[in-house]
């Protein structure tokens, strides 16, 4: 499994990858059809699920962090 970290912001995340922001919170996302589960740090329950052109605000203590996701394998991180 590929990880990245806040250093690597803005990123495209392919399933399998996971990004590691700057206070340790892991963001990753399992496919659902072509809705994405996102995932946040271990939990196996999603923080929300994202239909192509939606978007989800991930509130860290270091920050805000946009996930959107489009049709395709990947979901785009970007912090805001």
């Amino acid at each position: 499994m590929s990880t990245f970290t806040e250093a690597d912001l803005p990123l495209d995340v392919h399933h399998g990858e996971l990004i590691s922001l700057a206070d340790g919170t892991t963001v990753r996302f399992e496919s659902n059809g072509e809705a994405k589960d996102i995932m946040v740090n271990d939990g196996f329950n999603a923080a929300c699920t994202l239909f192509p052109g939606n978007d989800f605000t991930v509130q860290t203590s270091s920050g805000n962090y946009k996930v959107t996701c489009e049709f395709g394998d990947s979901m785009h991180i970007e912090k805001i």
